[in-house]
């Protein structure tokens, strides 16, 4: 969500684009009673695809790891960092482990744009598995600095953003309209469960085994799911093709033509493609700038719960474990919000984000705080499945790797960023400061953005002035 929206946020018809009809299902038998009580028809109808069961299976395990190293990276960081320097190597590493993926975005695109989708998420997840492994090992054998901590951990994260758009354009060329939605949810969901599953498990392994194990499992996660991409169909394999070869949902996105489709993947595609959309461009600042101010939360969080070197990792992991139980919460609820307007939702989200970290500012760590992330995980949740939709139903599936790439080039680099700029404000504010100042100016960017809205639609239902009283 980024802030500074200067094209007029003309909201597009979402309702239209979110409910197109979807690809006709592969037939299966009906669900159990217990099934059909326990799941929404809406997701059973996606978890009926064999291709996208078996993705989420294979996404699963390497959230898993995911969830691991939220807590064992930064902990790792922490031990061997030295005496004095703790935020500012948790800052550097937390940012190397993301902020790459920005610079991979548009330096890599003549080659990987050229790339499938699953090709992208298989070298993404084997360039994870090595240097992460490699930092792993290193840490294991005593022979890990904070410099070298640091370029693996960037090197792993080059290939993000391709990594993230071949995610969500092998479910694109899955699923239709209104399918992509619930199939969204379902692995951004799953991403959030393994915050709940992930760092309670670290919290009470590192104790025992160090961070360095932690962090190795999650590299193997990342090799498993290597391995088992080679087993799922792409280009539409679930629908038949259909959905590789379809135009933009309601006609809202971008004609694009024979000609310049073939075009689809040279560099700057996804910018020019998105230049054609002033609302999509709005929603990519506002959350390009939400997620800058939540930087500062990755750096200054796990010193607020561990408090140095001395303190309970196990503190940390419940933290992220209450953060993800909200996430979780709120992100099944986002499968269902098929006719939900855009700009209202996406400030609400700031927002609310914004207000839950308001009491970090005043109080100690404890349950209060915990609830609080928790609170704020619950509005969050809904967001990511939410806003990844829009643009799958905005672009053909030939182009959205360059589009996701694009928009990953600009969001990627927007939390690593806040994440170089905590470690300099935890130094001077300490960790809750920190925590209230990130708070303060997102539930600031939410009332700017609102009121840049405002304004915005204010001037488009002005009417305007007669021809005929201009000839008098």
């Amino acid at each position: 969500m980024s802030a500074t929206s200067t094209a007029e946020p003309a909201e597009p018809a979402v309702p239209a684009e979110l409910t197109e009809p979807a690809a006709p299902a592969a037939p299966a038998a009906p669900a159990s009673g217990l099934a059909a009580r326990l799941v929404p028809r809406t997701y059973r109808g996606v978890l009926r695809q064999p291709d996208f069961r078996r993705l989420l299976a294979a996404l699963l395990v390497s959230y898993l790891g995911d969830g691991l190293s939220v807590v064992g990276i930064s902990l790792l960081a922490i031990r061997i960092a030295p005496a004095g320097s703790a935020e500012l190597v948790v800052s550097a590493s937390l940012a190397a482990y993301a902020l790459p993926a920005a610079l991979g975005a548009v330096v890599l695109a003549p080659w990987l744009g050229r790339a499938n989708a699953r090709s992208l998420l298989v070298a993404h997840a084997m360039l994870r598995a090595v240097a992460i492994g490699a930092a792993a090992v290193l840490a294991l054998t005593d022979r890990l600095g904070p410099a070298g901590y640091v370029a693996l951990l960037g090197v792993s994260s080059l290939l993000g953003a391709w990594g993230n758009a071949g995610t969500y354009t092998m479910l694109s060329e899955l699923f239709r309209g209104a399918d992509r939605l619930p199939a969204n949810a379902l692995v951004v969901t799953g991403q959030t469960a393994a915050i709940i599953v992930g760092p309670a498990i670290a919290g009470l392994a590192v104790p025992v085994t160090g961070p360095g194990p932690i962090v190795l499992v999650d590299a193997l996660t990342y090799l498993f799911l290597a391995l088992q991409l080679r087993r799922i169909a792409t280009a539409g394999a679930g629908t038949g093709g259909a959905a590789a070869n379809e135009g933009p949902a309601a006609n809202e996105g971008p004609a694009v033509g024979e000609g310049e489709a073939a075009k689809g993947r040279r560099t700057g595609h996804g910018f020019r493609l998105l230049a054609r959309r002033p609302d999509l461009i709005g929603l990519i600042v506002v959350t390009a700038v939400f997620f800058f101010l939540y930087g500062p939360v990755e750096v200054a969080l796990p010193l607020y719960a561990v408090d140095g070197r001395d303190g309970s990792a196990g503190l940390l992991g419940a933290y992220w474990t209450l953060f993800g139980v909200g996430a979780l919460v709120g992100g099944w609820a986002g499968g269902l919000l098929l006719r939900v307007r855009p700009w209202p939702f996406a400030l609400a989200v700031v927002a609310g984000w914004g207000l839950a970290l308001l009491p970090f500012g005043f109080l100690g760590p404890g349950w209060p705080t915990m609830l609080c992330l928790a609170v704020g995980g619950l509005v969050y949740g809904p967001f990511p499945a939410f806003n990844l939709a829009l643009f799958q139903n905005a672009v053909r599936p030939a182009d959205l790797p360059a589009v996701l790439a694009a928009r990953g080039a600009l969001t990627t680099a927007a939390g690593p960023a806040g994440m170089l700029v905590g470690g300099p404000l935890v130094v001077l504010l300490g960790a809750g400061g920190t925590l209230l100042a990130s708070g303060v100016a997102t539930v600031a960017l939410a009332v700017l953005a609102g009121a840049v809205l405002l304004l915005a639609t204010a001037r488009r239902r002005r009417p305007a002035p007669a021809n005929g009283a201009s000839a008098s």
